[in-house]
C-alpha cells in the first residue's frame, strides 16, 4: 500500500502534511507511474507554507480520517509547494483560468494519469457552505465523472491542453514606443483609488511594477498626477495595517480598500520590490516616512529572514496558534497595561479603541492623520513601540519557511544593493553581496542554477525567473561596487538563458529549460504575477548589458523579446508593466561613466551623487584612470579632466561634456518637466 511519502521532502509546506492520513506523494516519476498503472485520476493540491486558506483546508479535510480515506480510495494524491515548483503552479493556475474560474491557493486540480487537467477549483469546505460544494461531494462527483463519462472528459481535456499550448505561442507585434507606454500609464492611472491609493478596490495588492510605470511616466515629464498617484499609494501602505509598525516589513496584501487589514503573511519578494520603490520616493521627496520604512524593513529582513546556511528565507506564515493575525494584533486593555502613562498618546496615534478595528482586536495603523495644525511627536512613540515589540516576542511566532529561492533572493539582493547605494549604507551592500555569493556558489550544480535550497539540498531545476532576477542583481552589484566579476556573471547567466530557454521559432524565453522535466506544456509569458515576469525583467537586463558594454547582440535580443509580446499590450496593460519598464530603459537609458580612483574621496562624492537621485533609467559604469571602456561604448576613450574624477552622461551614442563637481552632476541627472 502506498504511504504518505512527504517525510523525506525539504519543503516546509510538504513537511506540514507528512502526518496527514492522506497518502500524499510528491510530484515525481513514482507518483505519476502509479497513476498510469492503476488508471486512477490524480488529485493535485498546490499551496505554500504561509497560506492561511491552505491551513484551513488542511485542518478541515486533509487531517480528517473520513475525507482522507475517500481521497486514498479514489485518487492518487499529489501535494506540491508552489514556491518550490512554480512551473507546475503556472500550468495549472492557467488551466483553472481557462475553465473560467479565479485562481489562488490552495489550488485543487484533478488530472488524468498523464497530468492533463480536466476539472478544478481552489479552496473547498468539508461540507457545502460559502456557496461552495463540500469537498467530499466534489471527490465523489469528479471520480464518478472520470469513471462514467470518459469520452466527455477526453474532449474537455483535449480542448484544455490545446488552449494551454496556444497561450504559450506569441504573435510578434513590433516595437513599443514611449508614446504608447505613456498611454498605458494613463490607462493605469484611470484605475487609481483617489482616496486611498492603489489600483481598484478590495483586496489591494502593492503592484509595485505598475507604480514603477507611473513613477517613470512622471520622470519622463508626463505630468505631476503620476507622481501624486504613487506618493498617495505609498504613504497609505506605509501608514496602513499592511505594514508591521512594530517589527517592520509589509504583508502580502490588504483585504480591504484602505490598506488597514492585511493578509498577515510576509513574503520576501513583496518586501524586496517595495524597498526599491520606497527608496526612489525617498530620494525624490526626502520624506522621512519613506526613509524610516526602508530602514525598518531592511532591519527586519536582515534580522528575521536570514536563512541558516546563507541567503534569505522565503516567507513568514499568516497564522500562529492556529489563527490568522494572532501574533500581530492587540486589545486596548493589553496596551493600557503594557504602556501605562504612555498609552493614551500611543492609542490616539495608532487607532487603538476599546472595540478594536478588526474582529474585536486592534491592527496598529496610522491611516488617520493628526488634526489640522498638529504634528505627531515621533520621539514619544519609539519607546512604546519597543515595549510592545518585546511583549510580542513572547508570543508563539508565525512559522517561517526557510527555503532559499533563487528568484526571490535575486529580488532581495537587488533591493539591498539599491537601497544600500541610495542610503550610503555599506553594510546593506555587504549583505547583498553575501547573499549573492551564496546563491552563486551553493545553488549551482554542473554550471546551472537550481531554484530551491534547504538543509544542504538543492531542489528543482531553475526557471527563467531565477536567471533573470539573479542577472539583474549581478548588474546592480556591479554598478554599486564597480567589481567586474559581477558583470561577467550576469553575462554568463544570460548566456544560459539564451541557450536553454530561448524560443527560436517565435521569440521570447520559455519558463522552463529545454532539458528540464517535460510537462504537458512548456509555458512562455511576459505577464507579471505576484512577482515580475522573467521575460520583462530580461528586457531590462539586456538593455543594461548593452549600455554597459556596447554589444549590439544584447540590444537585438531585448528588442526581440519586446516584439514577441507587444501584441498583448492591447489586451492588458497591468500584466506587462515590467516589460514596459524594461523597454523604456532599452530606448532611453541614461549612462553615467565615472572615471577616477575609486578610493579617492572626490570620486566617492560623485558616486554618492549618482545614487542620490531618483533616476530609474540610470546606468553607472565606474572606470579607473587609464582603464579602457569597450570599443562599442559611447564613452570609449573618455578620460579625466586635469587629473580630477570626471563624469560623463551618455544618452544613445552622444555623451555630455565632462562634469567634475557634484552639483553639476546632480543638475544634469535630475531634469524635471515644468508640470512637476
Amino acid at each position: 500500500m502506498t504511504r504518505n511519502r512527504l517525510g523525506q521532502e525539504t519543503s516546509p509546506y510538504l513537511l506540514q502534511h507528512r502526518d496527514n492520513p492522506v497518502r500524499w506523494q510528491p510530484w515525481d516519476a513514482k507518483a505519476l507511474a502509479q497513476a498510469r498503472r492503476d488508471n486512477r485520476p490524480i488529485l493535485l493540491s498546490i499551496g505554500y507554507s504561509a497560506c492561511h486558506w491552505c491551513h484551513v483546508m488542511a485542518h478541515e479535510s486533509f487531517e480528517d480520517p473520513e475525507t482522507a480515506a475517500l481521497m486514498n480510495e479514489l485518487f492518487v494524491n499529489i501535494k506540491v509547494d508552489r514556491e518550490e515548483r512554480p512551473d507546475l503552479d503556472a500550468i495549472y493556475q492557467l488551466a483553472l483560468a481557462l475553465m473560467g474560474q479565479h485562481g489562488g491557493w490552495p489550488l485543487t486540480m484533478f488530472l488524468t494519469p498523464a497530468g492533463e487537467p480536466f476539472w478544478g477549483g481552489t479552496y473547498f469546505p468539508p461540507t457545502a457552505r460559502y456557496g461552495r460544494t463540500g469537498f467530499r461531494d466534489v471527490l465523489r462527483a469528479v471520480h464518478d465523472a472520470y469513471a462514467r463519462e470518459p469520452e466527455k472528459l477526453a474532449q474537455n481535456r483535449t480542448a484544455l491542453v490545446a488552449a494551454l499550448k496556444s497561450q504559450s505561442r506569441t504573435q510578434a507585434g513590433g516595437d513599443i514606443s514611449l508614446a504608447r507606454t505613456d498611454q498605458a500609464a494613463r490607462r493605469l492611472l484611470s484605475d487609481l483609488d483617489p482616496v486611498h491609493g492603489g489600483l481598484g478596490g478590495a483586496p489591494k495588492f502593492p503592484q509595485v511594477a505598475a507604480f514603477e510605470l507611473l513613477w517613470r511616466a512622471w520622470c519622463r515629464g508626463a505630468g505631476a498626477e503620476f507622481k501624486d498617484a504613487v506618493l498617495l499609494t505609498a504613504r497609505q501602505m506605509c501608514q496602513g495595517g499592511i505594514y508591521d509598525h512594530l517589527g517592520g516589513g509589509f504583508a502580502r496584501y490588504a483585504t480591504d480598500a484602505r490598506w488597514l487589514v492585511p493578509h498577515f503573511e510576509k513574503m520576501l519578494y513583496d518586501n524586496a520590490l517595495l524597498l526599491e520603490l520606497l527608496a526612489q520616493l525617498w530620494l525624490e521627496t526626502g520624506d522621512p516616512l519613506f526613509g524610516q520604512r526602508v530602514e525598518e524593513t531592511v532591519a527586519w529582513v536582515l534580522g528575521e529572514m536570514a536563512a541558516p546556511d546563507g541567503g534569505f528565507a522565503s516567507a513568514l506564515d499568516a497564522d500562529s496558534e492556529g489563527q490568522e493575525g494572532t501574533f500581530y494584533t492587540w486589545t486596548a486593555t493589553e496596551i493600557d497595561r503594557l504602556l501605562g502613562a504612555d498609552a493614551p498618546y500611543f492609542k490616539s496615534v495608532y487607532d487603538v479603541g476599546p472595540r478594536g478595528n478588526w474582529e474585536g482586536r486592534v491592527i496598529l495603523n496610522r491611516l488617520t492623520p493628526p488634526p489640522a495644525g498638529e504634528t505627531v511627536d515621533e520621539a514619544r512613540l519609539a519607546a512604546p513601540r519597543e515595549t510592545l515589540l518585546r511583549e510580542r516576542a513572547k508570543r508563539v511566532p508565525p512559522g517561517r519557511d526557510d527555503k532559499v529561492l533563487a528568484d526571490w533572493n535575486g529580488l532581495m539582493i537587488n533591493a539591498l544593493a539599491t537601497v544600500g547605494a541610495a542610503f550610503d549604507r555599506a553594510d546593506w551592500i555587504a549583505a547583498a553581496a553575501a547573499a549573492f555569493a551564496f546563491v552563486r556558489d551553493s545553488m549551482t550544480a554542473n554550471g546551472r542554477l537550481h531554484h530551491s535550497y534547504r538543509n544542504g539540498r538543492l531542489k528543482a531545476s531553475a526557471v527563467l525567473d531565477d536567471y533573470a532576477n539573479m542577472a539583474r542583481a549581478a548588474i546592480t552589484l556591479f554598478e554599486v561596487t564597480g567589481a567586474a566579476p559581477y558583470l561577467a556573471q550576469a553575462e554568463e547567466w544570460v548566456a544560459v538563458a539564451d541557450q536553454h530557454y530561448w524560443d527560436a521559432d517565435n521569440g521570447g524565453y520559455f519558463y522552463t529549460a529545454d532539458d528540464a522535466e517535460q510537462l504537458i506544456v512548456r509555458t512562455k509569458s511576459a505577464a507579471d504575477s505576484a512577482t515580475p515576469s522573467g521575460n520583462g525583467t530580461l528586457v531590462g537586463v539586456l538593455a543594461r548589458l548593452y549600455a554597459l558594454g556596447g554589444e549590439e547582440r544584447f540590444h537585438i535580443r531585448a528588442q526581440m523579446v519586446v516584439s514577441a509580446f507587444s501584441a498583448e499590450l492591447s489586451r492588458s496593460t497591468m500584466a506587462l508593466c515590467t516589460l514596459l519598464n524594461g523597454n523604456e530603459t532599452l530606448q532611453s537609458a541614461v549612462q553615467v561613466v565615472l572615471v577616477g580612483d575609486p578610493n579617492a574621496e572626490a570620486t566617492r562624492q560623485l558616486r554618492r551623487t549618482v545614487f542620490a537621485i531618483s533616476a530609474p533609467n540610470r546606468i553607472l559604469t565606474q572606470a579607473a584612470p587609464g582603464a579602457a571602456l569597450p570599443d562599442g561604448h559611447p564613452a570609449a576613450g573618455k578620460t579625466q579632466v586635469d587629473g580630477r574624477p570626471t563624469a560623463y552622461i551618455c544618452i544613445g551614442a552622444t555623451c555630455s561634456l565632462p562634469i567634475t563637481d557634484a552639483d553639476g552632476l546632480r543638475a544634469a541627472l535630475a531634469p524635471r518637466s515644468p508640470s512637476q
